[in-house]
């Protein structure tokens, strides 16, 4: 009796020191979102990442902005496979895509984009871009509006070559803005940038919407430990894309135009009552300011394509395809199921 409880203790001690030791290993993380993953050779050397959703009906290509990858559309695209055959790609030098040391400037990364159509045989294609993406859209569709059915703009017009931080003056004005409209929220604290799930419960709190998961693990590197680390791309690539980018030209585009934003007014953005007079004219010449750009990346728009279709999204702010979702996919499929 005596051995037998012996044994007894060793085993149950055993189990106990087993499933410690497995506490302390990170669990392996898998993507839920239900897409295939492939690589498509675009030059020697480069491999660009592309999901595929799947889906019936058009087709439509999501390019994400600077710093994101296709997964950052993890949640929102299959929720079109409905009515389109959904695909993502991942810009080089970001997530799973190859780091060359060139071929950021604007042009090869639409050539990449055209690279991907013609190797997977995507045909007539919607393309939908999210902000910088914007400038890879313009070109692709300037020199080969014919391999495309149409444009959607994600908040997407900003125009690196007439854009605001480099304004003094518009900066000037911000700088007058109220502290927490220049700031409106904190950083993440260390355990909040540590956690991949509490950096995402820190999005939501702070900026209302969270990236997928998967986007998080696809643009940051995961520790052994399973915690949140920092970012795959070098500084050296932000560097690159944003020198590579070109003047807004939506002359000889041939294709429909939807283009999707939120117009600046005195009220969008973080809720904030101006504590006096002064600080309500700062945020009113701020906001007169903002719109005047809008205004001019819009009328840039239509002056090239003159049928372009221009939604605005109150609070929608930058990531309207993660804060406005149903109005987003809403104005994709009217704008598909309108073409011919």
């Amino acid at each position: 009796m005596l051995r037998q409880s012996r044994r007894l203790a060793m085993a149950l001690l055993s189990t106990v020191l087993v499933a410690t030791s497995d506490a302390k290993e990170p669990v392996v993380w898998r993507d839920p979102s239900k897409h295939q993953v492939r690589f498509v050779a675009v030059e020697k050397g480069v491999e660009l990442e592309v999901l595929d959703w799947g889906g019936s009906g058009r087709a439509v290509v999501l390019l994400a902005g600077s710093g994101n990858t296709a997964h950052v559309f993890d949640d929102f695209a299959p929720k079109l496979t409905d009515c389109c055959h959904v695909y993502g790609i991942t810009r080089r030098g970001y997530g799973a895509s190859s780091q060359p040391a060139s071929g950021y400037d604007e042009q090869r990364r639409a050539d990449d984009i055209l690279d991907v159509l013609d190797a997977l045989n995507i045909r007539a294609p919607v393309l939908a871009g999210h902000s910088m993406a914007g400038g890879e859209l313009t070109t692709l569709a300037k020199q080969h509006s014919e391999r495309l059915a149409g444009l959607v703009y994600l908040d997407a017009l900003g125009d690196p070559k007439d854009f605001p931080s480099g304004d003094l003056a518009y900066m000037e004005l911000f700088n007058r803005l109220p502290v927490s409209m220049r700031s409106p929220s904190s950083p993440p604290s260390d355990q909040e940038a540590s956690s991949f799930s509490a950096y995402r419960a820190w999005q939501v709190r702070n900026e209302r919407f969270a990236f997928p998961e998967s986007e998080l693990r696809n643009t940051r590197v995961t520790n052994r430990d399973g915690t949140m680390g920092r970012l795959k791309a070098p500084e050296s690539v932000y560097a690159a894309i944003a020198a590579g980018g070109k003047r807004r030209d939506y002359s000889d585009i041939r294709v429909p135009v939807l283009a999707l934003f939120e117009y600046p007014r005195p009220t969008s953005g973080p809720e904030y009552q101006p504590k006096n007079d002064e600080e309500r004219a700062a945020i009113e010449a701020f906001s007169r300011a903002t719109a005047a750009y809008v205004d001019r990346w819009v009328k840039n728009l239509k002056s090239g394509v003159p049928g372009a279709r221009c939604v605005d999204l109150p609070g929608a702010g930058h990531y309207l395809f993660l804060t406005r979702e149903a109005d987003v996919l809403g104005e994709l499929r009217r704008f598909v199921a309108g073409l011919s």
